[in-house]
């Protein structure tokens, strides 16, 4: 019974010596965000230019060749050409688009082929899955084209860079068989 007696005076005991002690929360102080300070600003190096592109006459370029084109043998006036994209295989960069469209023009003026229209050419690109930029430059993918729109020739065109000298190489090819007609070569500036 002591022992009893002691448990419960213990648990008594124990009990009256809970304290109610509470914990104040800590203080809380608002802090406002730095400002970040950019680094002063130093003038810097120049600026380095663009490369300047350079503007390149492509009449005066393809209208000899276009002259050699006309009075080549074989060649029969009245007949639909189909003047392929100009082709650049050089490193650099080139306006082909202005070189495709002088060559266009100086035949057209010349009125040695119907010259098949650029919306016609195109639409065909489209249908046959060739991009407008198509740059893999096959000769047989300009074959294939030209028969899609019926032409009797097609007219293809590369420049090259030899040794840092560029070139414009045009070939005029019979659609049926692929024969080269006429090649001529010119000097791009």
């Amino acid at each position: 019974m002591k022992r009893i007696l002691f448990v419960i005076l213990s648990a008594l005991l124990l009990a009256s010596c809970v304290t109610e002690e509470t914990q104040q929360p800590a203080p809380v102080t608002p802090v406002e965000p730095k400002k970040k300070q950019e680094p002063p600003v130093e003038p810097s190096e120049k600026v380095p230019q663009p490369p300047k592109i350079q503007s390149i006459n492509w009449n005066s370029i393809v209208q000899p060749l276009v002259e050699q084109m006309a009075t080549a043998n074989g060649v029969e006036t009245g007949k639909v050409l189909l003047v392929d994209s100009v082709k650049n295989n050089t490193n650099g960069s080139l306006r082909t688009l202005k070189a495709t469209d002088a060559i266009t023009d100086a035949i057209s003026r010349k009125q040695i082929f119907q010259v098949v229209a650029k919306s016609q050419v195109h639409t065909a690109r489209q249908a046959l899955g060739l991009s407008s930029e198509d740059s893999l430059g096959l000769r047989s993918k300009s074959i294939g084209l030209a028969r899609y729109l019926n032409a009797d020739y097609v007219l293809y065109s590369v420049i090259t860079n030899n040794n840092g000298q560029r070139d414009i190489e045009m070939q005029l090819m019979l659609v049926k068989t692929g024969e080269i007609l006429w090649s001529g070569r010119g000097d791009v500036n």
